[in-house]
């Protein structure tokens, strides 16, 4: 099952490369939305290699997810590889300038079912594609608005 997002950011190229690898922020963000990460590499920059570890509650269960940063070409490419309970996911972010301060940020996610408990899961996910595509929309423009917000506090 293959998700595609796409937001344009008000910002240059480096400026929101820069803002979407600033892992220690993220991480801060992501502790406030109730989702207990940690990072498990020892890598003082964001390079390929880094990873973390995640638990959350998701359906009534709690989850746990790995995710690893394999490929980190700035300022144009991140790829993570994250694993939890029988599904992979693959999540592509491409960014390309637009103009000389607008950036497009194109996220491709990839769910791949590796046991039969994730296959159910990933099935009961395409009947609700499409609110579930609703829900990504909205929650990918909010988060592009906060990106441009930061983006403007530290010009």
């Amino acid at each position: 099952m293959e998700f595609a997002i796409r937001e344009d950011i008000e910002g240059t190229l480096d400026q929101t490369f820069a803002q979407m690898s600033d892992f220690e922020s993220i991480e801060r963000q992501v502790l406030r939305r109730g989702i207990d990460v940690r990072r498990t590499d020892t890598l003082g920059a964001p390079a390929a290699g880094a990873s973390w570890e995640a638990g959350f509650t998701f359906r009534g269960k709690k989850r746990r997810a790995e995710i690893t940063l394999t490929r980190y070409e700035p300022p144009s490419l991140m790829v993570f590889e994250s694993r939890l309970d029988g599904l992979e996911v693959l999540t592509q972010m491409e960014f390309v300038a637009l103009s000389r301060s607008r950036t497009r940020v194109a996220i491709d996610i990839v769910l791949q079912p590796r046991t039969l408990s994730a296959r159910i899961m990933v099935q009961s996910l395409k009947l609700a594609r499409g609110t579930i595509e609703k829900k990504l929309h909205a929650r990918s423009t909010g988060l592009a608005r906060e990106l441009e917000a930061r983006i403007r506090r530290s010009a």
